[in-house]
């Protein structure tokens, strides 16, 4: 999984007041756990941007001082309305033990049901996947080549060696459904195909 480096400075005082002045001054309060003890730091609100406003995922590098933390964001709090970063919790990775994230999915392929007519529909656009550290993938294919119209796409299809998916086995990742020119066209041709020929003599 591609990573991103964040560089920030450890913070001393964590108190109401301290808080509020980083973030007067464009900084974030952040903390990571998963380690020995929780480590309380902050970095400049800018250089989230390419964690938080995007669809992919992504593991970070917390550059704190001549120390280096490999780490995920699992939480983040906004405030309700400007949308600013309040504040972001991050946990460690340990490369020994399995972690479970969020990644996009992925279409690949094309489906001869969309090809017929029908509509594809993507139900779930992440799912939450286990694994170890270097085996987090950037996103999870879903192959759509042998969805044909009213079929659906089982999270169950979508099995790696890698990494395990934390999701019901009936969980539905895409479907192609029946557009309302094809049902129309299908039930003008079911009419047609039950009507007597014209013409026709008994």
């Amino acid at each position: 999984m591609k990573s991103i480096t964040i560089n920030g400075s450890e913070r001393e005082n964590v108190g109401k007041s301290s808080t509020k002045s980083l973030r007067d001054a464009g900084m974030v309060p952040c903390v990571v756990y998963g380690g020995d003890k929780p480590v309380h730091f902050s970095a400049e609100e800018k250089s989230f941007k390419n964690l938080v406003y995007t669809p992919n995922a992504h593991t970070v590098v917390l550059e704190l001082g001549g120390k280096s933390i490999n780490a995920i964001l699992q939480d983040i709090q906004f405030h309700p309305t400007s949308d600013k970063i309040l504040h972001i919790d991050f946990f460690q990775l340990n490369e020994k033990k399995e972690i479970t994230m969020e990644v996009p999915v992925k279409i690949t392929g094309t489906s001869p049901g969309v090809l017929g007519g029908g509509v594809l529909r993507l139900n779930t656009r992440k799912l939450k996947v286990k694994a170890l550290p270097a085996d987090l993938p950037d996103f999870v294919n879903a192959d759509i080549s042998e969805l044909q119209m009213g079929n659906k796409l089982y999270v169950t299809k979508l099995v790696s060696d890698k990494y395990k998916l934390m999701h019901p086995d009936n969980t539905v990742v895409a479907q192609v459904r029946i557009s309302r020119a094809a049902m129309k066209a299908a039930q003008e041709a079911a009419k047609a195909a039950k009507a007597p020929a014209k013409g026709k003599k008994k």
